[in-house]
């Protein structure tokens, strides 16, 4: 299993793990799938800026996870948000962690300060992989997204280094 720096060729490989949540799950607010083309512009958008990281196992791209711009100005330049998700169907073991762990190492490698996380609630699993790493909750929105017929609240975490 190794952590790498995504690559263009991963793309068609994040769109099926994105997804998959856009389609079946709550946990994300995009409503419609992404294409590969699309994935393609936004892995290059995100990470000639900001880290994107893959883990892989023979050759399969088991999840991903990623910093961008959390706000468009400039006095939020040292804040950033996360984003991390696994493919449906692999038992985790930990792959979570191993992305959190190697994500925060690069860190040091940016001018970052806080980093912000907005999680859809419920989602257990995540709010324990995110205070894993000590990020701490700070806001809750009620109702504020719509999908599958019915209304969502969300979350924010936020670590700051």
């Amino acid at each position: 299993m190794i952590i790498r720096y995504v690559e263009d060729r991963d793309a068609e490989s994040i769109a099926e793990i994105y997804n998959y949540y856009v389609e079946n799950t709550t946990f994300t607010g995009d409503e419609t799938p992404f294409s590969v083309d699309h994935m393609k512009n936004k892995i290059k958008d995100i990470s000639k800026d900001y880290p994107w990281l893959v883990i892989e196992e023979n050759s399969q791209i088991l999840g991903y996870i990623y910093l961008n711009q959390w706000r468009f100005r400039s006095a939020y330049r040292h804040s950033a948000e996360l984003s991390v998700y696994i493919r449906n169907g692999v038992r985790t073991n930990g792959l979570g962690s191993k992305l959190f762990s190697s994500l925060l190492k690069e860190l040091k490698k940016k001018n970052l300060h806080t980093i912000i996380s907005a999680i859809v609630l419920p989602n257990n699993a995540s709010i324990n992989l995110h205070e894993k790493f000590g990020f701490k909750k700070v806001a809750h929105f009620n109702q504020v997204g719509y999908k599958f017929e019915k209304w969502l609240d969300l979350g924010y975490w936020e670590l700051v280094l």
